[in-house]
């Protein structure tokens, strides 16, 4: 069935991978964010890590990547790390949320990356930087984290 599809970088990643074992149409999605990354533009302005929009973040783009698998015929299940583990690129500390979809179409992997970089950022530029105007270009992972050291640079915490 598919192939691996993957977005990473020093802040955040997003894998689609398929899982044969589970039968054919079933993959795991895999996402991360690179807390102790995003800590310039975070610390001292959340406490605790309920109220991080980091995490906060992730978790709602999970959220709809359970709705699009949904609205595409899949099935979603939700599982433990352990199916992601290995993926992080560095050794900070980094929050993932793993999901299985059962079902996928062919099409279904590249429509979630796509979806899940663009509402990431969409999300932290509300409630990190105000007015934040972001690339127009989300495609190469390198780039936005090259943006995004710019951005903590910029708030003077780099």
């Amino acid at each position: 069935m598919t192939t691996r599809r993957e977005y990473i970088n020093d802040f955040l990643y997003f894998v689609i991978r398929p899982d044969n074992n589970r039968g054919m149409g079933s993959l795991i999605y895999c996402s991360g964010s690179n807390l102790t990354r995003f800590a310039p533009l975070t610390k001292g302005r959340y406490f605790g890590l309920s109220s991080n929009p980091v995490i906060a973040g992730l978790q709602l783009v999970k959220c709809e990547v359970s709705s699009l698998a949904t609205t595409r015929g899949a099935k979603t299940v939700h599982i433990s790390g352990k199916d992601c583990a290995g993926i992080p690129p560095t050794m900070d500390t980094w929050y993932s949320e793993p999901l299985l979809i059962e079902g996928a179409s062919e099409s279904l992997p590249e429509e979630i990356i796509n979806h899940c970089v663009t509402s990431m950022l969409k999300r932290l530029s509300i409630s990190l930087v105000k007015g934040l105007h972001l690339p127009d270009d989300l495609s190469r992972p390198l780039e936005l984290q090259e943006f995004l050291e710019n951005l903590c640079r910029q708030a003077g915490r780099l």
